[in-house]
Formats: structure tokens, sequence, C-alpha cells
């Protein structure tokens, strides 16, 4: 639902705004691409990695803007209706906007965000999950999927667009949803895509080396992420935000310590100091349990998945449902039925007794916990397939190959989303960090998947790493379609086929 907005209320909802000239008919749409204004249209310019939304102003005009938002003063004198807004930061300035133009969605919703390197999306999924089972409609915002509560769609970013976000977060208002779980990314908290949102619950999973491309260091990584919570800490409404915090986690230990007296804080982990604590751990090949203490009770928790580290999604989810007071009993019952997260540990079948399991893992940190999750299991081998994306962190590479080759017993070094780069070379930066693993590389992902249970023996387990539940390969020439759990099963299929083994 869009409200009437003025040119009063748009100055009014930027701090320090100043405008010139006037607007004579009705504000129609708000725009930050010049090749989306009509008539009528606010148009803000943003900066971007690599276009600025200033050098466009001209033609937003020429297409009907009657409202530009700038960092700069206009140059020339302005058309008859057209008015001109300069704001310090146009990126903060479009979420506002956004809010404002869909009517505040988020003062309606028990929102949570979730951020960190590592386990975002099964936490956001199990939370939504809890808040699907308990009330009854929610949605869901992330790297998979959006769900506004009717209308299940496949994810484009991460965290959208400031307008895209709030025009999904009114979607879910007025299909009646209660709550929203959301990933968070750096990338969306430094480019302001979340600004204006109004959180109930902030989520801190871990850091980890990961964007180093985009953020530099892992100060600079550190400080996009706690934008979250410093966000949370000015924002405006009645909602008392909780931060929910990792404190296994030596950045999350920080973090809350600088939020501490500032914003209610509830730490979680396998630390005797955790509020949401876990301890007595057993697990199958297809199930978690373990005991959770917290609130002065414990509790025992059931779910269809495996790993410590999803022990870690499960406790930030559970603390994070208590924080938005669904019940916590409520909220276990939901975990203990919930769906296999899409490319998350996710079981892809058997074959002649070796056990193939996809995962997204893609930093070094991610790689080495799914690795030790499936030796866990004692398999008679544990084989990894698994690369590295092009144009990206090539520091990460060697440490991507040490983190395998220390926990494996055998590798097959492949291809990963190269993109513009040459597979071969990413390759070789991978093999720096494979001292004394034993390894093959076959550059083709496809036949690495082939190569990788041809090679397994009754007894083995097959981990399939770095894409997870992405349905394309990207290369040089651009994106083919390439599954990981459908190459997966091509491949039972082929040895089932050339041996005549036996499946399920």
């Amino acid at each position: 639902m869009e409200t009437e907005v003025t040119l009063n209320d748009l100055v009014a909802s930027l701090p320090r705004a100043a405008v010139m000239g006037a607007v004579n008919g009705a504000l129609t749409g708000l725009v930050d691409d010049s090749r989306k204004v009509e008539a009528g249209s606010i148009f803000v310019a943003v900066r971007g990695e690599v276009v600025d939304g200033h050098d466009y102003i001209s033609q937003a005009i020429e297409a009907g803007a009657a409202v530009i938002v700038a960092e700069q003063p206009a140059v020339n004198e302005l058309p008859d209706g057209v008015a001109w807004v300069v704001v310090p930061d146009t990126k903060s300035s479009l979420g506002v906007l956004a809010d404002l133009w869909f009517s505040a969605p988020s003062v309606d919703l028990r929102v949570v965000g979730v951020t960190g390197t590592n386990g975002k999306t099964t936490t956001s999924f199990l939370l939504h999950e809890i808040m699907r089972n308990t009330l009854h409609r929610a949605g869901l915002i992330g790297t998979v999927r959006f769900d506004d509560g009717e209308v299940v769609k496949e994810a484009t970013h991460t965290t959208p667009g400031a307008v895209e976000l709030q025009r999904l977060l009114a979607q879910m208002r007025d299909n009646v949803c209660q709550g929203v779980s959301m990933e968070v990314s750096s990338h969306g908290l430094e480019q302001g895509r979340v600004a204006g949102t109004r959180f109930n619950v902030g989520v801190f999973t871990n850091l980890t080396q990961d964007h180093l491309d985009y953020h530099g260091t892992m100060e600079k990584y550190f400080a996009s992420k706690k934008l979250l919570f410093h966000g949370m800490l000015s924002q405006e409404g009645k909602k008392t935000p909780t931060a929910v915090i990792n404190i296994d986690d030596s950045y999350g230990m920080e973090l809350a310590k600088e939020l501490d007296g500032k914003m209610t804080v509830l730490s979680y982990g396998f630390g005797t100091h955790c509020d949401f604590r876990a301890g007595q751990v057993r697990q199958t090949r297809r199930e978690l349990e373990f005991q959770l203490f917290a609130k002065q009770k414990s509790y025992l928790v059931r779910m269809p998945l495996i790993g410590r580290f999803n022990i870690y999604n499960a406790l930030a989810a559970l603390a994070a449902s208590s924080a938005v007071r669904i019940p916590l009993r409520e909220a276990i019952a939901a975990l203990a039925s919930c769906a296999q997260v899409p490319g998350r540990m996710e079981y892809a079948g058997t074959v002649d007794g070796v056990l193939i399991y996809v995962d997204y893992a893609h930093t070094p940190d991610a790689l080495a916990h799914a690795c030790q999750t499936l030796k866990e299991m004692d398999p008679k081998r544990l084989i990894t397939v698994f690369g590295c994306g092009g144009d990206r962190d090539r520091e990460k590479r060697p440490l991507m190959g040490k983190a395998a080759g220390e926990v494996s017993d055998f590798c097959v070094v492949t291809s990963d989303n190269p993109r513009s780069e040459n597979p071969a070379s990413i390759i070789k930066g991978i093999e720096r960090g494979m001292t004394g693993c034993s390894y093959e590389v076959v550059e083709d992902r496809a036949l690495a998947i082939r190569r990788a249970v041809e090679v397994a023996e009754d007894g083995d387990v097959v981990l399939i790493a770095g894409k997870g539940h992405e349905s394309y390969q990207e290369g040089a020439e651009g994106r083919i379609d390439f599954d990981d759990r459908k190459e997966a099963r091509h491949a039972m299929a082929y040895r089932r086929k050339k041996e005549g083994g036996h499946s399920s």
C-alpha cells in the first residue's frame, strides 16, 4: 500500500534537507533508476559502485521526474514543476523515503535482521519456520528466496534495494504477516538498503574472511556489519530493539561488549556465560539433538539438520524468536519438523553405500566446519569437491585449499563461478594451500562431481561445496544452468548404469 506523499512530507522526513523549486502535480513514484522514471516520479540520485545516479539527473528530468533528490545543488535553472532536494547522503535518504512511500510497513511487523558471514540463510530459514508455525503467517527475505506470506519467488539479492525492500515489507503487512525474518548483507548495510526499516531484533552470527575484495580489511568488514546495530540504536518509533549475538565468536564478543548498556543483548553459544547455551549434543546422519539451557530452564531440541554450526543457527533463531515474544516451547516444537534448507548441508542421496551432501560453504571457515561436520560422522573417507569464485578475494583461495585439505581424505579441486578469470589460475591459487593433501584437479565442475562419486567406496561421504542452492555457473561467457544437486544425481545415475549399483 502506497501513501500520498507531498513535497513537504518528503522534506520533513529528511534531516538537513534543502529544497529548491516546487511541484505542480501529484507525486507518482519513487525510483533510483533513471530508466524507470515516469511523469511525477521522485528520482533519488545514488552513488553506486560503478554508476553514479547524479550523472543521469538530466535524463530523469527529461523523462518527467518531479523531484530530484541529490547530494549536490542544481547547476542549471530548474524547469517549472521540478523540485530539487539536497541531502547529505542519498543512499540512506532512499531508504527513509521508501519507508515513507509505503507507509512505514516495518512498524506493523516483528522484524528480525540476521547478519554475519556464515549462517545467515539457515538462521533466517529456521526463524521463518518458527514464525510461520507460531504466528501463522510470516515473511522471508534472503539469499535463496523471498516469501511475502502468499507468494514465494527466487531471490535476486540477499538484501534487495531500498525501494524493493519496503515494497516487500508492505506486501507482507498487507498479506497479514505478523513477522519477517530477513538476511542483512554487509553490502546492503553499506549501501543503505535497510535505512528506514525498524528492527525488533538484530542477529550477529559470526565474522570470518569473505568479501575483502569489496571491504578491503576485516576491520572495515566488521564495521559494515555493525551498521545494523548502530541503526537500531538510532531508529525512530516505539520498538525497543534487542541484539542476539554469538559470543563464542571473538567479533561477536567484541560487539556484545560494545552494545552492553545501550540495548538489550541476548548472547548465545556453547560457553557457560551464554544466555542461550547448547550442550549434550547428539548427531545422526540425518538429525541433531541437543540440550538448550535458557531462562533458568533446560529444553531438549531436535531438528532434521546436521552439523555443530546448525546448533549455532538454531540457538540464534530460538533467541530471536524469544525476543519477539514467541514462547520458547512453541519455537522448539517448530524446529522439530523444519524443512531442509536448500543447499545447506543438503542430503543429495546415496549410491553403493556412499552418502552425498551439497553445501554452500564458500569461505575458509564455512568449508572447514562443513568438512568437520561430515568427518564427525566417522566415514571411511571424506571426499570433498570444491573451488573458488573468480573476480573475488584472491587471498582466501589458498585458505580454502588448506581448510578442505586438512580435514578431507581426498579432494577434487574444480571451478566455482570463475567469472572473467581463467579457471586454471584460480585453481593454482587454491593448490598453494593443499600441502600434504591427496587431491586431483578436474576443471569441469560436472566432471569433478562425477569423478568424486566414481572413486568413492562403500562407507565414504562426498561433500560438494561452494554453490549450494545456486542454479547456475558463471563464466567468462556468462551464466549457464548448473545445479550441484542435479549434477550429484546425474553422477549417481552414471555410476549405477556403469556398475549396476544401488542408490536412494
